[in-house]
């Protein structure tokens, strides 16, 4: 029987996991330094508890925590999801294709903010990083119908407060 404290089943569960927990994280902090960091403390505690922790039950233990350090910093912190603006450098675009861009962009991250927070991590999680909807599901622990709705109603406020999605 396979054992979260070997070596290599470790490692490979990192390898699995970390990219998906980090950008979950990542989408809920908006702060990729902070999400790193989480990731880290989650998998450091799955090492520490490695005799706990089934292989199966690894990959949802690691996600738990990593929201638990989550929640934990918002409380301490009081962050809140913000996306950093990119200063346009040296661009051939023309002012006005500029200021369109920013707006959308702008538009975007308010529609996106205004989101419950389980519907835009949800919208994320599929439509960035191509989960799909069992794994989502099986990541906040939720039914695939519950990431359904979520997403049928993510896509429902985008749609009436941005024109073209």
């Amino acid at each position: 029987m396979d054992n979260v404290c070997e070596e290599q089943v470790y490692s490979e569960l990192f390898k699995t996991n970390s990219k998906t927990v980090f950008n979950s994280i990542y989408y809920k902090f908006g702060n990729e330094e902070k999400a790193y960091d989480v990731v880290q403390e989650a998998f450091i505690k799955l090492w520490e508890n490695c005799q706990k922790v089934s292989p199966e039950k690894a990959a949802g233990y690691v996600y738990t925590v990593a929201n638990n350090l989550y929640l934990n910093i918002i409380k301490a912190e009081k962050v809140r999801l913000k996306y950093t603006d990119k200063k346009p450098g040296q661009t051939h675009e023309s002012p006005e294709f500029l200021m369109e861009e920013k707006e959308y962009k702008d538009k975007l991250d308010r529609a996106l903010n205004s989101l419950p927070e389980n519907q835009r991590i949800t919208f994320l999680l599929n439509r960035i990083d191509g989960k799909k909807y069992a794994e989502i599901a099986e990541m906040e622990g939720v039914s695939i119908k519950a990431i359904e709705k979520r997403m049928h109603l993510a896509l429902k406020t985008l749609r009436e407060q941005i024109d073209g999605i």
